[in-house]
């Protein structure tokens, strides 16, 4: 028997009162059969990169949980702007939900005069999914072995060591950013498009310092293309145990990354809100996606929504401070 016809046979049978009672409570339970149809979670990245990969390996979980296909649906553009964009316009039903980076949600804002949405107010924040941490590289031309002897190499040599990025506001770039703010250096920005371009770059000795991800420096590491100096996360990566942070390395209180967030448009119901949660949080924390993301040099994380939305905060902070003492700007 159907869900609506069983509530309308209970409430009859109960006095005026109470009926009004129990239909509202039936009432406020939004989504109490999500989902019933596919979910989409955008991506706001082209295919393979590390938002990408994370997503699919989560949704690939979230499918077989939930019994309902979650699919992935890239919408790239602008530092992810296009796809938070097309986000903040969808119902909040629960069945269109956005995987963002910080470099969009803490970092974008602050670069960009106007965005085509409230990044404050558009969005429910439901939980961090993970954070992936990257390694500064050199290439083996540079005639350093450490990170104290790239900072001496680096004051000695103010603008002339060139840094690749992902591009304009990336995390490769706030980070490099913020190391040189952090160290007293200073180095000539190289924009690419993308994490790809840019890495390929530091190969082709094009430039001479970029902060790689963790799984993509690996095998050029190992092969001797090029030479890690730290990791930027306040942890070591078990996927280099023998890399210092750059906190242990010389820099007390260095820390960057990049972190993955999920999220839905804006009035998502809190019951809806908590079942969604709840089914990430259990997928995120399964054997089988942990594994898959650790492989990928990614740690799991599944923060409650309020703990997540305290992060959102601190971070956006944290970034706009570096922003505007470095006085960078989108063109």
């Amino acid at each position: 028997m159907p869900i609506r016809r069983r509530l309308l046979l209970a409430t009859a049978a109960l006095p005026p009162a109470a009926a009004r009672r129990a239909a509202a409570q039936g009432a406020a339970q939004p989504g109490s059969d999500w989902p019933n149809r596919p979910v989409t979670v955008v991506v706001p990245w082209p295919p393979g990169g590390s938002t990408d990969v994370m997503v699919r390996i989560l949704v690939q979980r979230l499918s077989a949980d939930l019994g309902q296909p979650v699919v992935v649906d890239n919408r790239p553009g602008a530092t992810g702007t296009v796809g938070h964009a097309w986000v903040a316009r969808q119902r909040p039903d629960g069945y269109t939900l956005l995987a963002g980076t910080n470099s969009t949600y803490a970092i974008a804002p602050h670069l960009y005069a106007s965005l085509p949405y409230d990044n404050d107010r558009a969005f429910t924040p439901i939980t961090q999914l993970a954070t992936n941490p990257q390694m500064l590289c050199v290439h083996p031309s540079l005639p350093v072995n450490t990170f104290a002897e790239f900072l001496a190499y680096a004051r000695a040599r103010p603008g002339e060591l060139t840094f690749g990025t992902s591009g304009l506001g990336g995390t490769s770039h706030l980070a490099t950013e913020l190391l040189m703010s952090m160290a007293g250096i200073e180095m000539l920005h190289v924009p690419y498009r993308g994490g790809g371009p840019a890495a390929q770059a530091i190969l082709a000795g094009e430039t001479k310092v970029t902060f790689v991800d963790a799984i993509t420096a690996l095998p050029f590491l190992r092969a001797g293309q090029l030479r890690a100096l730290g990791v930027s996360t306040a942890l070591r990566t078990p996927l280099a145990p023998e890399v210092p942070t750059l906190a242990e390395a010389g820099l007390p209180g260095y820390q960057s990354s990049t972190d993955f967030g999920l999220f839905a448009p804006a009035g998502l119901p809190a019951p809806l809100l908590r079942r969604i949660h709840a089914a990430v949080v259990a997928a995120l924390r399964s054997q089988e996606v942990t594994e898959k993301l650790l492989q990928q040099g990614m740690t799991p994380v599944g923060s409650a929504p309020e703990e997540f939305a305290a992060y959102l905060r601190r971070e956006g902070e944290k970034w706009g401070e570096i922003i505007r003492a470095r006085n960078i700007r989108a063109p």
